[in-house]
């Protein structure tokens, strides 16, 4: 009998840890091949690990909640496999995670690790450390270099950043502790209340001093917020601190593109096997006006402006649990109509039945939110960072407006839109903004009713 680990996978570039949800098997039950062992999520997803043997659960090495680095053996199993050569695993650094202690049980020598593979369910948001209570992210190196040098939270949350979305680099904080010895900064640590950094190997960052628990009188009801929500409040809050958010408005008359889609939407989905909702028919109006306002689709990196070739658009999306998550269709200016309506719909189903991959919902260049569709007229986005700009667009309604036509003005009912988009106020100026919004416009109006699908 061969002792097999089962090793954390690693579920996308920028997924570093994942939380253990749930084990759907205890020591010494029976796991049959690619059967689930457990459930467990990261800050993109919610995964599945399977065996990749046949065998009984040996041992179990971390416990529900426990934060673990990917490439981390997190269980053994016996097979009946051929004996495998034992090997010590590559030393894991230990994960640095603020929400709770990371508890882990004292592991024999690890065998030769056998990397799993996921299969995944839902997600949402970036993974970088981060402190309790604060809205920064802190680098492991960086919280290391504070504790070890006596720098409070408090000064790393007023030390300017550097880096990408703002962020205190190693640099940053080393030139700080520099200049601090030579008195040319104050601590401002003259009370025993103020946040301390603890790096001891094992343990999270602490804070000393929580805020005091808040008093909630009258008839109230207290609901934890589920662990998805916590990641898209986080990221939200940090996109707000990250960009100076600006919103731009306009209208659109989408009388003609309403009157097509009704006119061929039963002999597309007929020919196509797919329904043709107005999703990639906004889609295709951002890509058209993305290749002429390029800037539209970039990030920053410092002062930086790095312009994506690529133009992947996602498209925020609700889940049935009220949750949002955000699927990115890749190369979006490579589809045609029936290609954008195919991919809309597979990834939209995909995120309603919890079946999104990691990379799904990764690499995308700017977003647009459909607010109409739970009968909005207008919103104002906050930006998916590390995204520039977010577009967003309103329930489409009849009123009465002026037409102007070569005989003179007239009234008539037409079908309209609201359409607004917020960008990053720190390389999109107003000028730019309301510019490509006005190009989307006018995509949609002057949409040829007489095309193919």
């Amino acid at each position: 009998m061969a002792i097999v680990d089962l090793v954390m996978p690693k579920l996308g570039e920028s997924i570093v840890e994942a939380t253990i949800l749930k084990w759907l098997k205890q020591p010494g039950d029976s796991v049959k091949q690619d059967e689930t062992v457990l459930e467990i999520a990261t800050d993109k997803v919610d995964s599945e690990v399977p065996s990749t043997v046949e065998g009984v659960l040996e041992e179990v090495l971390f416990k529900v909640n426990d934060i673990v680095p990917v490439g981390t053996v997190i269980a053994r199993l016996r097979s009946a496999a051929e004996e495998r050569k034992e090997s010590i695993a590559p030393v894991v650094a230990p994960a640095v995670h603020v929400a709770q202690p990371v508890q882990r049980t004292t592991a024999a020598p690890a065998r030769e690790p056998i990397y799993v593979p996921a299969t995944t369910s839902n997600g949402h948001s970036n993974g970088h450390p981060a402190v309790s209570g604060t809205s920064r992210f802190y680098s492991p190196l960086v919280l290391n270099i504070a504790g070890s040098e006596g720098v409070s939270m408090t000064e790393l949350e007023r030390m300017p950043g550097t880096g990408s979305e703002g962020r205190v680099t190693k640099k940053d904080i080393l030139q700080y502790v520099s200049d601090k010895k030579q008195g040319k900064v104050i601590s401002n640590q003259s009370s025993g209340s103020d946040t301390k950094v603890n790096m001891q190997p094992g343990k999270q960052v602490a804070v000393n001093d929580a805020p005091a628990a808040i008093a909630h009188s009258g008839n109230t009801e207290i609901i934890e917020m589920d662990r998805m929500r916590k990641l898209i409040a986080d990221h939200m809050v940090r996109s707000k601190h990250t960009s100076p958010h600006v919103t731009s408005f306009t209208e659109a008359d989408v009388t003609n593109l309403v009157q097509w889609r009704d006119k061929i939407k039963q002999s597309f989905e007929k020919r196509e096997g797919t329904k043709i909702t107005f999703t990639p028919l906004f889609i295709e109006a951002i890509v058209r006006c993305i290749k002429k306002y390029p800037l539209i689709n970039s990030s920053l990196d410092g002062d930086k402006i790095i312009i994506k070739k690529d133009i992947n658009i996602g498209m925020a999306t609700a889940l049935p649990s009220g949750n949002l998550i955000v699927p990115v269709i890749k190369n979006a200016d490579n589809y045609n109509l029936v290609g954008l309506s195919k991919q809309v719909n597979t990834l939209a189903e995909n995120a309603r039945n919890n079946k999104l991959q990691p990379s799904d919902i990764q690499d995308g260049s700017f977003t647009l939110t459909n607010v109409g569709t739970f009968g909005s007229l207008m919103g104002t986005p906050i930006i998916n960072q590390p995204q520039v700009a977010i577009l967003a667009v309103g329930a489409i309604k009849k009123r009465p407006v002026v037409i102007e036509t070569d005989q003179g003005d007239t009234i008539g009912i037409r079908h309209m839109m609201y359409l607004s988009m917020s960008y990053d106020h720190r390389i999109i100026d107003g000028a730019l903004g309301a510019s490509f919004l006005s190009a989307v416009a006018a995509e949609l109006e002057h949409f040829n009713i007489e095309r193919d699908f």
